[in-house]
This record gives C-alpha cells, sequence and structure tokens, in this order.
C-alpha cells in the first residue's frame, strides 16, 4: 500500500507545504543575519540542540514512514489531511511570530539592548509562539506520514530540543531584559496558553 504522501495528488500538497517552510526558514536565517550586528550571541552551542533535534525529528519520522507495519490502517485520509493543516497552521504561527518580532528576531540565541519585551500578535497568547509553530508543524508533518513512528518521533524529538533551547533563551531573557520580561513571563505561558 502506496502511503499517502507519496501518492501523486497528496504528495503535491504534502511537498508543496513542506517546500514552504524550507523557504520560510531559509528566508529567516538570512535576514537574522543581516541583523547580527546589533546583537550579542549567547549561548551559540544551544543552536546545535535545536538543529540536531530539528534533522533528527524529520530524518527519524522520514525513515520511520518506511516501516510498512506502522502504517496507519483505518482513517488514514482523515489523519493526513488534519496533518497538512496543521502544517500550514504551524508555518502560518511561526512566520506570525517572526514578522511581529521583526529585526529582533534571530535564528541563532541571540540578545539586544534595544530590545523590548513584545507583548503583542502571537506574544499575546505564549511567550515562545515560534516554537509553538514549529511544534504545530512537525505533529502536523508526522500526521501526513499516517505512520504510527513517524508520528512518535516527530512530536518527541523536536520539541525535546525546542523545550531543552527555551530554558537556555529564558535565562538569557531575563538577564538582558530584567524586570520587564519577568513580568510579562508571569503571566505568558511558554508554548501552550493556559498550560505550559
Amino acid at each position: 500500500m502506496t502511503p499517502l504522501w507519496q501518492q501523486p495528488g497528496a504528495a503535491v500538497a504534502f511537498w508543496a507545504l513542506f517546500g514552504l517552510f524550507a523557504v520560510g526558514e531559509g528566508v529567516m536565517r538570512l535576514r537574522s543575519r543581516l541583523h547580527q550586528q546589533d546583537s550579542t550571541a549567547v549561548e551559540p552551542w544551544s543552536q546545535v540542540i535545536v538543529v540536531v533535534s530539528i534533522l533528527g525529528g524529520l530524518l527519524g519520522g522520514l525513515g520511520a514512514a518506511s516501516v510498512g507495519s506502522a502504517d496507519l490502517r483505518a482513517g488514514r485520509w482523515p489523519v493526513f489531511v488534519i496533518g497538512l493543516v496543521l502544517m500550514a497552521l504551524g508555518i502560518f504561527v511561526r512566520q506570525w511570530s517572526i514578522f511581529t518580532l521583526g529585526r529582533f528576531f534571530t535564528g541563532g540565541l541571540r540578545v539586544s539592548a534595544q530590545q523590548p519585551v513584545i507583548d503583542t500578535g502571537p506574544y499575546r497568547w505564549v511567550r515562545h509562539p515560534s516554537y509553538s509553530g514549529l511544534i504545530i508543524f512537525f505533529v502536523g508533518f508526522g500526521l501526513a506520514l499516517t505512520n504510527v513512528i513517524s508520528i512518535a518521533v516527530l512530536v518527541i524529538v523536536p520539541t525535546v530540543g525546542l523545550i531543552a533551547r527555551i530554558h537556555f533563551e529564558e535565562r538569557a531573557l531575563i538577564a538582558s531584559l530584567g524586570e520587564p520580561y519577568r513580568r510579562y513571563a508571569a503571566v505568558h505561558k511558554r508554548l501552550i496558553p493556559g498550560a505550559w
């Protein structure tokens, strides 16, 4: 049985969304290099954790998708479509977060003396919506692969890396932004509104 994400029509939608995600990430990296002179790198090795967890999740999820015995047998099309919707939602949330922070958004962990605490856009609800967007995207990617192992890998591996990164980032933001960030953090959850 050919996986849905490899069937002609479905594959176009799946890979188009993945391509849109990749282009968005590439543009973000280029943009953040333009603004690096305005900021100071903090704990640059934490970026390695994020990259390894994301690449590990993607490669592990795609690799696991070849284990046919773990493919979903029932409800494949609804799960696939929900996956595509979550991929698109994740891209939207991630890009909205990047746009909202503007020049203060960087791919690496960097702080700037001019950076204010942003509490508009998706930052109204959570402190790290760009990471929420990534997690939503990877959950959707896993679901679109319609494979139980892929779903588990793509939910767990990138999320663990992003949670580790959040701890380093919060420490840097508190050190750089001080009391205004502490007040903001006291009333905003990290990734999921009202939960964590």
